[in-house]
């Protein structure tokens, strides 16, 4: 029989019985848009992440003081947090080959008030390498200069949340702000720059003078950060290591055979620790949608069995009338083949709109990937194919003569 001719058969019939085709078509319909929309959230996700990750600087590495260590929900700070100073920033530009750049940091949440107007914000002392170490770029006005962080004058530079906050998005550039009782004028503007990776918005802070923060501000005369550009980002590790060893010698804890009392993070392990999270996530949905599929294949194998169970007098007919068992087998094969191709075309074409309905009305990151389509859709093909084999076996098989006495 030709396979044309057996495939009009089939569509014949499936459009015969409409709402059991259906009911064999949902699970594979739900599972392919299912694993299209899943894998287009997690791949916006990471995309995200990683763009988040960049922005936070090129060739990013972080030390920060006290040993830092990991547990379920949240970070702990063991040991001093005092350890680090301004000293270990000068000796680490001095002797760290692999270092670029280096720049202090020391933050403290801080009323602030411009005229009658209030607000508790992140006050940033640093220098100015940090905005290029870390991809801050002014929008109006000027950063503090070198020059103006060791004479402590009294400098600030605005994120665009504090302007909002106090000055209800007016440029505030030469007005005078109280950072709690001490007066600061406004020098700068910075360009918006978002959320971090644990969604502290970094818009909502403002930059002074390390010198003017630690001495006028805070009271201190520790860090609690460095941020530190190497100098490539193959030169990252020898950067760590080269950071290790002169924080070591200058605290010395080599002497005494101590602990680090400082801990470093790179951007590397950040990206890959984000992105395995996100792999993770991945790869849970899409066994889920997985699931979704197989339960579209059984579907398959009930329908196709019901549909033989009704059509053995047909099949002893075909079969007395000239028709081989590969004929036979062919026919119901090709019948399982259409469900699973029309089941995952629709899926297709439902995942790849409902994605672009999410992307048009939600502020969700969505990457509709190619390779997901594609796998997706061989997926359904196989589960198609792998469920309505047996049925189609079980009808070749059938005695011509007893199907033909079948009531």
């Amino acid at each position: 029989m030709k396979i044309s001719k057996s495939i009009k058969i089939s569509r014949r019939q499936l459009l015969s019985n409409k709402l059991r085709t259906f009911f064999a078509l949902i699970g594979i319909i739900i599972g392919v848009s299912a694993v299209i929309i899943m894998v287009a959230i997690g791949n916006g996700a990471q995309r995200e992440v990683l763009e988040k990750i960049e922005s936070m600087g090129t060739n990013l590495v972080i030390v920060n003081a006290g040993q830092v260590q990991k547990s379920p929900g949240r970070q702990q700070v063991q040991g001093t947090v005092t350890s680090l100073s301004l000293k270990d920033v000068d000796v680490l530009m001095t002797y760290c080959a692999s270092v670029e750049k280096a720049a202090p940091v020391q933050t403290k949440k801080m009323q602030v008030k411009w005229g009658n107007v209030s607000s508790n914000t992140t006050i940033t002392g640093t220098t100015p390498d940090y905005q290029t170490i870390r991809n801050f770029q002014v929008k109006d006005g000027a950063f503090f200069t070198d020059e103006e962080n060791r004479a402590s004058l009294r400098n600030a530079v605005l994120g665009q949340t504090v302007i909002n906050n106090l000055f209800g998005g007016r440029n505030p550039i030469g007005e005078t702000i109280r950072i709690g009782r001490i007066p600061f004028t406004v020098i700068g503007v910075m360009e918006s720059k978002g959320s971090d990776l644990n969604g502290v918005d970094q818009d909502d802070q403002i930059f002074i003078p390390i010198q003017t923060a630690l001495r006028r501000v805070f009271n201190l005369n520790y860090i609690n950060t460095i941020n530190i550009q190497a100098t490539t980002i193959e030169k990252m590790d020898d950067a760590i290591k080269q950071v290790t060893e002169v924080l070591r010698e200058q605290h010395r804890l080599n002497r005494q055979n101590k602990p680090d009392d400082f801990t470093i993070q790179n951007q590397v392990e950040l990206l890959e620790a984000q992105k395995e999270t996100t792999d993770t996530f991945t790869a849970l949905i899409v066994s889920t949608a997985g699931i979704s599929l197989l339960i579209g294949g059984i579907g398959i194998l009930a329908i196709m069995l019901i549909a033989i169970r009704e059509r053995i007098n047909e099949i002893g007919l075909r079969m007395a009338v000239g028709a081989s068992r590969k004929d036979i087998l062919l026919q119901f094969v090709i019948e399982s083949s259409i469900l699973s191709i029309g089941g995952g075309i629709i899926g297709i074409i439902l995942g790849i709109l409902i994605s672009v309905i999410i992307i048009y009305f939600t502020n969700w990151t969505l990457s509709i990937s190619i390779p997901s389509i594609i796998y997706s859709f061989l997926f359904s093909l196989t589960v198609g194919l792998f469920f309505g084999v047996y049925p189609a076996r079980k009808a070749s098989r059938l005695d011509p003569i007893e199907a033909l006495r079948s009531e």
